[in-house]
């Protein structure tokens, strides 16, 4: 099973944006998203290495951005503690988001793309209406004690991780609000597929597996080092394995139900490998480092050089 994850680099694509924040693939797997120190969204084909479009209008390091379902519209974030609304084709701003009172940290669309949610250093999320004139937020979420580190949506439920040390999940339905306590900052929230799960990394090189509705343990990963940065961790795209960056640059892969680590990419990155993001139908990854991301397949791929 271990073979069919992807450990082999197949490309690398100097962004020229400076540090790259974070890479994103889009919902299909099709394009990716690289957000940059100098300012700029880059939306990249990443197979063959290809910029098709750069984003400006941020005023500072945009640190996160995500493409709508439509891939219609991207949504960005970052330092200067603005949200904005990119149209895709014409690479204008259509909407800019300000509200929050620090840096916005993350950024996440629902599932119809009708609303942006944004979690910030001053410890709320804010929830924008992507439809409306009015620039104000439809709903402000402010339970967290500390910066919210990362978001993400189902169709009824938002999942935040905090660096007080809790993930909260809001259940859209009934309007409730549950948190498990992890004791340590939360750096990196994953609903697994089937949603009954939910993956996080926190601060003490750990990630864990809890069950969405109860809290309980169902796993823990260790074995890469996350004590500093944000560093993203995810499922791969038929949920069979754990994945994470690290601080010393290496992807590191479990088993999710073993719980034991079946493999990991050396020299991933220099630096820290602090983004990832797997694509949603294939054994296909992007990582970021510095200011490159790489693409990696199974070892079993076969490039065009080959």
């Amino acid at each position: 099973m271990a073979s069919e994850l992807p450990t082999k680099l197949v490309g690398t694509v100097d962004c020229k944006q400076g540090a790259v924040r974070a890479v994103r693939f889009n919902t299909d797997g099709n394009y990716c998203l690289s957000c940059g120190s100098d300012k700029s969204v880059k939306l990249w084909n990443p197979y063959r290495g290809l910029l098709l479009k750069a984003y400006s209008g941020h005023g500072y390091e945009v640190l996160d951005a995500k493409s709508s379902v439509d891939n219609a519209h991207i949504a960005s974030c970052g330092l200067d503690k603005m949200v904005i609304l990119w149209d895709v084709g014409s690479g204008q701003s259509l909407r800019k988001y300000r509200g929050h009172a620090g840096r916005v940290n993350c950024v996440c669309f629902n599932e119809d793309a009708s609303v942006v949610l944004s979690g910030s250093i001053d410890a709320t999320i804010r929830v924008w209406d992507c439809r409306s004139r009015k620039m104000e937020p439809i709903q402000i979420l402010d339970e967290a004690k500390d910066s919210i580190s990362n978001i993400q949506v189902s169709d009824h439920e938002i999942l935040a991780g905090s660096v007080d040390g809790y993930v909260r999940r809001y259940d859209l339905r009934n309007g409730k609000m549950n948190a498990d306590c992890i004791g340590k900052p939360v750096t990196c929230v994953t609903f697994t597929k089937d949603g009954q799960c939910m993956l996080v990394s926190s601060m003490d090189s750990t990630l864990r597996l809890l069950d969405k509705d109860t809290g309980e343990l169902l796993g823990e990963y260790s074995g890469h080092k996350n004590i500093e940065y944000r560093i993203d961790s995810c499922m791969n795209h038929n949920d069979t394995h754990v994945v994470s960056g690290s601080e010393d640059g290496k992807i590191c892969f479990w088993d999710l139900v073993e719980g034991s680590m079946s493999s990991t990419i050396g020299e991933a990155g220099t630096g820290a490998v602090h983004s990832l993001s797997f694509h949603p139908e294939e054994s296909c990854m992007i990582s970021a480092s510095s200011g490159v991301f790489k693409l990696w397949r199974p070892n079993s791929y076969i490039t065009d050089d080959e």
